[in-house]
């Protein structure tokens, strides 16, 4: 071991690691896009990516200007789930307020609605729904279904029951908090836009400041070069994905349930696949701007597949398949597999074998073209 590590310290790689580690610190830009941007996406997206969607617009129009309608109205609104936006005394009024998107939901009172509960005869009311926008239109929706049924059983509460009485039980999430789904999702993300900006800066700053020349003149081979400049920049990701988790525990409360080496092992393969990607990326690029510009054609695409921002089931056909060529579809499972689940390598290894392959692949490309442009 110590005529080991006397090789290693004596080699050229190290003589070009600690060069670029000490070029890395200099650079006090680099330091703050793998700091700053992490954190503020992860609190950004963790908090601003919520399909909970509360304080929703109603306008009413009470015919009855009853004690039940006005029951009827507060139910609706004691959750804030509603806000009362005002009351109007025409339905042509309460329709243009929905038409012109003033309110999200219009709700219609008829002057019989407390005589027929009074008889108990059904009342039925008018609901009127904004559904330009499908998501909170049917959100909407659910939630005047569960508050009218809820007040149905307060106004008779000795109704027979239902034949069928489903319960349900939540998995893994049973408060239903939706940063809890976002948050592992955004932890890929986040690595993918890091490592591959990252990574494909770093080798098209040697080309810019003319210091790739300077490094074939070395004594060294590419594989050295090449090495050199990759263990810091992964060093370095890997304190990205601590700086994460710390962020989703802290400030969301994302639970971890796995194996915390395991997932820093497949972190570190998809943080490769990033790198490769970087790589690959300044190999066919001769400036920081054209790389950047790149990235987002080949990142948002990544992302947008990915099942990161919104499930993969709810996509068209062709790109759940699609997903199946996407990294970060891969690892963002792996994540919300560890930190929710609490499942391993057993249960996810299709995943690891998937992303592992692409480490391979991506790298050895990307290897490939970044030696023939130093020959």
């Amino acid at each position: 071991m110590p005529k080991l590590l006397d090789h290693v310290l004596n080699s050229c790689f190290w003589a070009l690691a600690v060069k670029e580690i000490r070029q890395i610190l200099r650079n006090k830009q680099l330091l703050f896009l793998l700091v700053f941007p992490p954190t503020i996406q992860l609190l950004i997206y963790g908090f601003a990516l919520a399909p909970d969607v509360e304080m929703l617009r109603l306008s009413v129009l009470d015919y009855a200007n009853s004690q039940t309608s006005r029951e009827l109205v507060s139910a609706l609104t004691e959750n804030r789930l509603f806000i009362v936006n005002g009351y109007t005394f025409s339905e042509t009024d309460l329709t243009q307020q929905v038409r012109q998107g003033d309110v999200t939901a219009g709700l219609i009172i008829p002057p019989n609605f407390e005589r027929r509960l009074n008889q108990e005869q059904t009342a039925e009311v008018q609901v009127l729904i904004d559904g330009v926008d499908a998501n909170t239109a049917g959100i909407a929706s659910g939630y005047l279904s569960q508050i009218l049924s809820q007040f149905n059983r307060r106004l008779s509460p000795e109704a027979t029951p239902p034949l069928v009485n489903p319960e349900a039980t939540f998995f893994y999430n049973p408060g239903l908090i939706s940063s809890w789904f976002f948050v592992p999702g955004v932890i890929g993300l986040v690595l993918t836009l890091i490592s591959s900006l990252v990574s494909s800066s770093a080798v098209v700053r040697e080309k810019d400041t003319g210091t790739l020349e300077q490094l074939l003149m070395t004594p060294a081979e590419d594989w050295e070069i090449l090495l050199a400049k990759l263990v810091p920049l992964f060093l370095l990701l890997m304190g990205d994905v601590v700086l994460a988790l710390g962020v989703s525990k802290l400030v969301f409360d994302v639970p971890f349930r796995g194996n915390m080496i395991i997932f820093f092992l497949v972190s570190a393969l998809y943080i490769c696949v990033g790198i490769s990607i970087g790589i690959l990326l300044a190999t066919i690029s001769k400036s920081q701007q054209q790389v950047v510009l790149t990235s987002f054609f080949i990142n948002l695409p990544l992302i947008q597949t990915s099942g990161a921002i919104a499930p993969v089931e709810s996509m068209p056909l062709f790109f759940r398949y699609a997903a199946v060529l996407n990294p970060l579809q891969h690892y963002v499972a792996i994540a919300r597999g560890f930190l929710l689940k609490g499942v391993g390598v057993a249960e996810l290894w299709q995943h690891v074998l998937a992303l592992a392959l692409f480490a391979v692949i991506l790298m050895g490309i990307s290897i490939k073209k970044f030696r023939s442009q130093l020959n």
